[in-house]
């Protein structure tokens, strides 16, 4: 049976860590990588049973490439800290290593819970993320955000699925998404991407329309509406820094 590492990057996720951590519970291997956490997180990963590793913040991409590094097992499951692995997920993966994987990698579909119901509508789902692979074939290439994994080979979609519990509230959301369009501008910005009115005023409502009536939002009442309103919302704040970054501002 081919042995697995489940590695985790952490920073000030008590919150969700023993949740997390639990529902991999029979992994061969749980490695927690956290860089400086001050709530708790590394003494309640090693508790639960944990191997936990500090390191200063080098970046999500670096980051979770260092911990594949260190995993006793090539195989690697990647999870954040704020996503669980239901258990059809799990066993399906058990299944999988029993027999012996085959591709260079596997991608799991997320779910995310926010206003009170899982979103299986909009950009959002079935949002299909590389995290089951060979760390011999597989790496993850330097990105600020939205980081992912490549494989050199075949990559197979797996059935069961990962929830992810990204935001407390809609504050959070608007909070996270601050945070995530600065750094995908900076992005834009270093690989002498510029913006300008198309991209502030199409981009942003093409991306509403896709989401709210194309990846169908519309079936999802006002959280449909609100998410796909947010998602445009997140197009423009993008752009808009990036704007703001040609003109030295």
């Amino acid at each position: 049976m081919t042995k697995l590492t489940v590695t985790i990057i952490t920073l000030n996720e008590a919150g969700h860590i023993r949740a997390c951590l639990d529902a991999v519970r029979w992994a061969d291997e749980r490695l927690v990588v956290d860089s400086g956490s001050t709530d708790g997180t590394q003494e309640l990963a090693r508790a639960a049973g944990a191997r936990v590793i500090e390191r200063d913040w080098p970046g999500y991409s670096p980051q979770k490439n260092f911990a594949a590094t260190q995993a006793s097992h090539d195989w690697i499951l990647s999870v954040d800290a704020d996503e669980r692995v239901t258990p059809e997920l799990g066993a399906e993966i058990r299944e999988l290593l029993t027999r012996g994987p085959e591709a260079a990698g596997y991608r799991v579909p997320r779910v995310t819970w926010h206003m009170g119901r899982w979103i299986r509508t909009t950009d959002w789902y079935p949002d299909r993320q590389l995290r089951l692979y060979d760390r011999r074939r597989a790496t993850w290439p330097t990105r600020r955000v939205h980081e992912s994994v490549t494989a050199d080979g075949p990559v197979v979609d797996l059935k069961g699925e990962m929830q992810h519990f990204a935001y407390r509230d809609i504050g959070h959301h608007m909070q996270t998404m601050d945070r995530y369009t600065t750094l995908a501008a900076d992005e834009l910005h270093a690989a002498g991407r510029r913006a300008g009115l198309f991209d502030l005023t199409v981009h942003p409502w093409a991306a509403f329309m896709r989401n709210y009536l194309l990846r169908g939002g519309i079936r999802d009442g006002i959280p449909g509406f609100v998410i796909s309103t947010m998602n445009a919302y997140y197009v423009f704040l993008k752009f808009a820094k990036l704007w703001a970054k040609g003109q030295g501002k």
